[in-house]
């Protein structure tokens, strides 16, 4: 089987090189994958029992104010006009996510305009003298006080993550938001913001529609190709750990199991996901995908519920969990990545990165900029590529 690159995973970064690489580099291409479709986490299909497009691998939001991230993907899907939100149920009262002017009204039971529950929160947090926050917890107390912690983060963060909230960076912290307005919009900070109206699936059918593409599914790179050598290189997508054998060790990994049902009622919580923030509910989040596409004039008596329950399983890893022991196995897998010939390495698993799906596409589009310079430099050399 002779092709010019071998890509493994068809996520958004294995497609988008793959699509380059065949129409911009006129290479053929070879791109396989464990699962049985194509599309990595985004994968969307239609639930048998109701006809309603689900996100197979929980809710995706696209979002971004790439300028060039979206230039690229026009051609390859249209965005309905879905804005994200996001609510959270608490000992049973329904709060807004992000924390916001409403939450803190509704916690405290006041009614503060934006300066003074600003000044409110301050001066909780000021309370709890921490200057200097070594981990999640610690920085999410020093910031918001330990109410608001309590109620929306302390359990929900122990739940997603399993383990300590202590024993987790304080940087982790950074991807929460709180605002002292009565914004409900999730992402509200992006120019586009959407589901693509015909699903995720299409866009990779799109992606890796070309000729020079072959597509292989049910195919384990390390069962099947990893002595395989295409004419100028491997692109590898999967977990860096386990490309190396666990040389170093292996890296912190959250998974996700979800649970389906269908609830003979045309709309079950009156929105697409709702977080669960204590305990006593072993998932944390409800997701309602019938919501996710205002556009499309389903009338169901019926809707489709799915629950998420973050796992251990490092056969399905979802998201890094960067403590201290995996970043600095990661550190070291990355340099030694680096002395490999004809391997390029990346996406969010081989990069131990939780990056959002408009990171993800930049990413690959800058990498193929390096690929098509090293392509250019190399095609009459015998030199094996490095990938810096």
């Amino acid at each position: 089987m002779k092709f010019d690159f071998l890509i493994v995973g068809t996520g958004f970064y294995g497609s988008v090189l793959a699509e380059r690489i065949s129409k911009i580099l006129k290479k053929k291409v070879l791109i396989i994958d464990k699962r049985s479709h194509i599309g990595g986490n985004c994968f969307s299909e239609l639930c048998k029992k109701t006809n309603i497009e689900y996100h197979k691998y929980g809710t995706h939001i696209f979002h971004t104010s790439n300028q060039k991230v979206m230039d690229y993907l026009n051609p390859f899907m249209k965005l309905n006009n879905y804005r994200h939100q996001v609510l959270t149920k608490h000992k049973n009262h329904v709060y807004q996510m992000p924390i916001n002017l409403e939450t803190i009204n509704s916690l405290f039971k006041k009614n503060f305009n934006p300066f003074e529950a600003k000044k409110f929160i301050k001066t909780l947090a000021q309370k709890e003298n921490i200057f200097k926050p070594d981990n999640f917890e610690e920085k999410a107390i020093s910031s918001i006080g330990r109410k608001l912690y309590n109620a929306f983060i302390k359990n929900y963060t122990f739940k997603q993550w399993g383990i300590n909230p202590k024993n987790l960076p304080s940087s982790t912290f950074n991807r929460l938001p709180v605002r002292f307005n009565y914004n409900e919009d999730y992402f509200n900070h992006c120019n586009w913001q959407g589901i693509p109206e015909s699903g995720y699936t299409e866009i990779f059918q799109k992606l890796l529609s070309s000729r020079r593409i072959k597509t292989i599914l049910n195919c384990d790179y390390f069962k099947n190709f990893k002595n395989f050598r295409p004419k100028y290189s491997t692109i590898y997508t999967g977990p860096i750990d386990k490309f190396f054998d666990y040389k170093f060790g292996k890296l912190g990994w959250r998974s996700l199991n979800f649970r389906h049902s269908i609830k003979k009622t045309p709309d079950y919580q009156g929105t697409a996901v709702m977080n669960y923030a204590d305990l006593n509910y072993k998932y944390t989040r409800i997701h309602e995908p019938i919501h996710l596409h205002p556009e499309r004039k389903v009338r169901n008596k019926s809707t489709l519920i799915i629950e998420e329950y973050p796992i251990y399983n490092d056969n399905e890893p979802y998201y890094p969990i960067n403590d201290k022991r995996s970043k600095e196995a990661f550190r070291k897998y990355k340099n030694f990545s680096k002395t490999v010939p004809n391997i390029f390495f990346g996406g969010r698993l081989a990069d131990y990165a939780y990056y959002d799906m408009d990171m993800t596409i930049s990413a690959a589009l800058q990498k193929f900029e390096k690929i098509r310079k090293t392509v250019l430099q190399n095609q009459n050399s015998k030199i094996g590529f490095i990938d810096t």
